[in-house]
């Protein structure tokens, strides 16, 4: 295995200033967001790589980077990085689990915010296809009403996505994928 990629941690976000290193992490699973460039055609840029902290968080816990406060020239440890994500994320380690769940079974993650959902998810990766599904996270003892499931399938037919729910047992590893396909009667 080859020595971790350096990132900064600078506020609520990781940076990999190396471009050389910025590109060869995206390359590894669409990591991140290239600085300027909206959706990379090519793995090749000459720019930083921004990384939010649930990806920073899985990618240090790989050991695929090591992330560093520059200002105090100090090594940033898991905790840190967690407490962060969990005063950022609404629910952060229910959606985290199912982030880490998607990832390690090789589907590409990404925010899915513009979607309306918690996670956009590819098979092959952006630029290379649009996100097939899109994943909701929601916690085993939560109910899920009728008109949310309406809601989430016109949102899915409309953007051409299928819709999935992650149910997810707080405190264990125990996730259920709970996947819709719409279809005229």
């Amino acid at each position: 295995m080859s020595e971790p990629i350096p990132v900064e941690f600078i506020e609520n976000f990781l940076v990999v200033w190396d471009s050389e290193q910025s590109s060869k992490l995206y390359r590894m699973g669409y990591y991140g967001k290239p600085l300027g460039i909206p959706k990379p055609k090519i793995a090749e840029f000459n720019v930083p790589l921004i990384l939010d902290l649930m990806e920073g968080l899985y990618l240090a816990e790989n050991k695929i980077i090591k992330v560093w406060e520059s200002a105090k020239k100090t090594k940033v440890g898991l905790d840190k990085l967690r407490r962060r994500a969990r005063r950022l994320y609404e629910e952060f380690d229910l959606k985290y689990s199912v982030y880490r769940d998607l990832r390690d079974n090789s589907f590409i993650v990404t925010p899915g915010i513009k979607y309306g959902c918690d996670f956009a998810i590819y098979k092959h990766g952006p630029g290379l296809e649009h996100a097939p599904y899109m994943v909701s996270v929601r916690k085993s003892e939560e109910d899920v009403t009728a008109m949310d499931i309406v809601k989430a399938g016109r949102l899915a037919t409309t953007v051409r996505k299928r819709f999935i729910v992650a149910v997810a047992d707080r405190g264990t590893e125990n996730i259920e994928y709970l996947i819709f396909k719409w279809f005229k009667a």
